[in-house]
């Protein structure tokens, strides 16, 4: 199965985790964080931007092998998330 982004297509087969997050900085530094945290404590950071995480890391790896969407709002990355939701 292949999604077609707006960055260009993603294969779904081998995916481990796909999750939604938001891009923060805080202090210079830069980190995800999950939107739940977002909407609780959202207002001492700056969001960068709204993510969509397609993993196919093996759980216990190290080396990250992973895709990320970025998206303006947090509607957008709804948008996505039910659009990937229809392949599964």
């Amino acid at each position: 199965m292949i999604y077609s982004s707006k960055d260009g297509d993603i294969k779904l087969e081998g995916l481990k985790r796909l999750y939604p997050a938001v891009l923060v900085r805080m202090n210079q530094d830069e980190a995800e964080m999950s939107l739940e945290w977002c909407e609780l404590y959202g207002e001492k950071v700056e969001i960068l931007s709204y993510i969509l995480v397609f993993d196919y890391t093996p759980q216990g790896e190290n080396l990250k092998d992973r895709v990320v969407l970025r998206f303006a709002s947090q509607d957008e990355l709804i948008d996505a998330m039910n659009e990937v939701a229809r392949f599964f």
